[in-house]
């Protein structure tokens, strides 16, 4: 077995290495020319040792070789996740009915959740985020300070928020 210190191959290797790496470069290696550079002397390195009639156009040949398994393994692998990524669930994939259902509980649970608040922060609440007015008008409506609207309104978010997060860990 023919060692990284010795040999023709590792002479012409090293003698060629400037022009190994332009044509590594060339073949789509780029930035990495260096190391698939390297990859390709420890693919060498371990070949059994046997009489090369031309080193120079071996090594280029086993450069463009291992360019091509870098190819191949990269179009593979791309391949692999893209399948693996489309055999994940997503919720278009859950039966609509059930969908439904989870969706009309969770309403159920936020309405309990509001409605828990007292009748005036839900009422806030439902005017600000349903209806859109505004909070200086529903101040005005409901004879309270911009302050007040403004601390209900944080009441609510704060309860929705821990009851988002209640869902999602169920």
């Amino acid at each position: 077995m023919e060692t990284p210190g010795s040999g023709a191959l590792h002479a012409t290797l090293l003698a060629e290495r400037g022009r190994l790496l332009r044509f590594l470069a060339a073949r789509g290696a780029g930035d990495e020319a260096e190391d698939v550079l390297h990859d390709l002397w420890q693919k060498i390195a371990v070949a059994p040792e046997r009489p090369v009639a031309d080193p120079v156009s071996y090594l280029f040949r086993a450069a463009e070789n291992h360019m091509r398994d870098l190819r191949r393994a990269r179009i593979s692998r791309e391949k692999r996740q893209h399948d693996w990524h489309g055999l994940g669930s997503s919720p278009e994939d859950e039966p609509v009915g059930e969908r439904v259902f989870i969706a009309r509980e969770q309403l159920q649970q936020v309405q309990a959740a509001l409605a828990a608040l007292g009748s005036r922060v839900d009422h806030v609440f439902r005017r600000y985020r349903l209806d859109g007015v505004g909070q200086a008008d529903i101040a005005s409506e409901l004879g309270m300070s911009l302050s007040s609207v403004e601390k209900d309104l944080q009441k609510a978010y704060r309860t929705l928020a821990e009851l988002r997060i209640k869902l999602h860990t169920e």
